[in-house]
């Protein structure tokens, strides 16, 4: 009895796989872009200054970098926009013919800061006072959002409306049904900044020109939709 119920089972089994087979799937993709202009720049900027000796320059050289952090408060730079990134002190050595011997013929201490620029429209004054104060190293100007993320939610947004129809165009193009959707996953994130010419920005006619050009927050997530029978 117990074998007949198995072998009733099995039947039953069979029959209802074959009944459903697994259902075909279409893999799509889709991207998502949005293009903003920066509302913020980090900068590196810093003193360098030589010396014979080795306290003497760090002693030019902090003198002339408590400038530039008095002109940066001056023009509403917060303590917390302002972090040192490096700070050195390196000899500097004659130069020789070949065969000969070089010696310590003074140091160079040098004294990065990374300050970052909340009000984009005063970046050309903040570099040009930081400039007549002392500064006299700019290693790098990167420009970025205060607040990315209802950006980058546009652009998610934007990724699964573009997957959604291209599943629905290959779909109808291939005369079959779309199904439920299986899976959603993503990938994505702030492509570097795109230069526009129109973007050159002279605060003043007296500050450095910046050029911010354009950021595009971007995504892009992949869809696994189940597809029905050919309609």
């Amino acid at each position: 009895m117990r074998f007949f119920l198995m072998v009733i089972t099995l039947l039953a089994m069979t029959s209802l796989s074959a009944a459903n087979p697994a259902m075909p799937q279409m893999t799509v993709s889709g991207e998502g872009r949005v293009t903003v202009e920066p509302d913020m720049a980090t900068v590196r900027l810093g003193v360098v200054t030589e010396a014979r000796g080795a306290r003497q320059a760090i002693d030019e050289n902090s003198r002339a970098m408590a400038d530039v952090l008095e002109r940066l408060a001056g023009l509403g730079i917060e303590a917390r926009d302002l972090q040192t990134a490096d700070f050195s002190v390196q000899p500097r050595w004659s130069r020789t013919e070949t065969g000969g011997r070089s010696q310590i013929e003074g140091f160079s201490a040098r004294n990065l800061l990374v300050v970052r620029v909340r009000d984009l429209a005063r970046l050309g004054d903040v570099l040009d006072a930081v400039a007549s104060d002392g500064a006299n190293a700019f290693d790098a100007i990167q420009f970025g959002l205060s607040d990315p993320a209802p950006l980058h939610a546009k652009a998610r947004r934007a990724a699964v409306d573009d997957a959604k129809a291209k599943a629905e165009l290959y779909a109808d193009a291939a005369g079959v049904a779309l199904g439920p959707l299986i899976s959603l996953s993503e990938a994505g994130g702030t492509r570097p900044p795109m230069p526009v010419a129109r973007a050159e920005m002279a605060m003043a006619s007296d500050a450095v020109p910046v050029a911010a050009g354009e950021l595009t927050v971007s995504a892009r997530v992949t869809l696994v939709y189940e597809m029905g029978p050919a309609e």
